[in-house]
């Protein structure tokens, strides 16, 4: 009875979590692509050269493992076919203790993903909470035979519409944008604010003296002190946005593109940008001739390209360079359009949902 109990506790905790973990994704899936590249980039220098080819299937190997861990932790509460989901979950939890262990003892990837952008981790901490998930999927499978064999027809129907609503809040993120946004440029942030210390930042300086090691709140005044280090106190002070910059041959136009109002058309690859909607683009561009509202465009490409596509388009715009992982973090659509207002974001678009220019005018008005 005891272990039955325990056995059932375990199925709750590990099943919720990967619900939880998964549901985030779903709300994402792009931003779990983007972090396997990061992680195939690493790999094929690192371990083998073929696993730069596996970018390429990144956004349905991230549309699977979401959707995965949903319909899995779905299976393992309500009893589906649970031999069989203790096997998926024991090489599912396998591959990402792998996966946040290189990331920390090798200082690779910086932050895994666990849980999207919701809720950030360090390697060690994500490598941790693994380690603690294996060690309970590890419990289940070594009783899984103890585990219930049938399932009653609510759950199986339960299993099947947890993988249906996955697989379609998965695409309809994928097709527009996630439906919440937690990143630092989320709609109605203040890009310079967020750009600033929320508070003074405070450190304390490690020093030495005959060997023995000292901490101190202000710098001693003692110069029999040798410096070894310096550690910030306040990390939660620090800025939510530390990389953010646009610029040309000319120079930073960073201050530029934070004041007034501007309808901001993002790409973080312009060889590799879906076109279908560039005459809604043109369309928006054109429109704002003459308004307060200036139309520019932000790649991660080079100027050359950048001044290419303008060309191409007939656009009267400025184009300027961004850094691609920034602009990725900005917009999960290649290209978006961002309006921003004195440096606030007012709103995001994805490609397929090009705003109407009166839209556009209300929002910026």
């Amino acid at each position: 009875m005891l272990k039955n109990i325990s056995l059932f506790t375990i199925r709750l905790f590990v099943g919720g979590l990967f619900i939880f973990s998964g549901l985030i994704k779903v709300n994402d899936p792009v931003g779990t692509a983007i972090k396997l590249e990061e992680y195939f980039d690493v790999f094929s220098s690192d371990i083998a050269s073929f696993f730069y080819l596996l970018k390429d299937i990144a956004l349905p190997l991230a549309v699977f493992l979401v959707v995965a861990e949903v319909v899995l932790g779905v299976m393992l509460i309500t009893g589906v076919r649970l031999r069989f989901t203790v096997w998926a979950l024991t090489l599912m939890i396998v591959f990402f203790t792998f996966l946040t262990f290189y990331s920390a003892y090798f200082d690779k990837v910086t932050d895994c993903g666990c849980f999207g952008d919701a809720i950030k981790l360090t390697p060690w901490e994500s490598f941790t909470k693994d380690v603690i998930l294996l060690v309970l999927i590890a419990v289940l499978f070594f009783f899984r035979k103890d585990l219930p064999s049938k399932s009653p027809s609510w759950a199986n129907w339960t299993a099947r519409i947890s993988l249906a609503l996955s697989l379609i809040l998965a695409i309809t993120a994928i097709r527009n944008l996630p439906f919440i946004d937690f990143r630092a440029y989320k709609e109605g942030v203040n890009i310079p604010e967020a750009m600033l210390p929320s508070a003074p930042l405070q450190y304390s300086y490690i020093m030495s003296k005959d060997g023995e090691i000292y901490t101190f709140d202000q710098y001693p005044a003692d110069d029999t002190f040798e410096f070894v280090e310096m550690k910030l106190i306040n990390e939660e002070a620090l800025p939510k946005i530390s990389d953010f910059a646009v610029w040309n041959s000319e120079g930073d136009f960073t201050e530029g593109i934070l004041s007034g109002k501007k309808a901001v058309i993002l790409a973080f690859n312009i060889s590799k940008m879906n076109t279908s909607n560039l005459d809604e683009l043109g369309a928006l561009v054109n429109g704002l001739e003459g308004t307060t509202i200036q139309p520019l465009l932000v790649a991660a490409s080079s100027e050359d390209e950048i001044e290419g596509l303008i060309t191409q388009q007939n656009w009267n715009i400025e184009g300027y360079q961004g850094d691609a992982t920034v602009i990725k973090t900005i917009m999960r659509s290649n290209p978006g359009l961002m309006l921003l207002d004195e440096g606030v974001v007012v709103k995001k678009y994805h490609f397929r949902n090009i705003p109407e220019i009166e839209e556009v005018k209300r929002l910026l008005q």
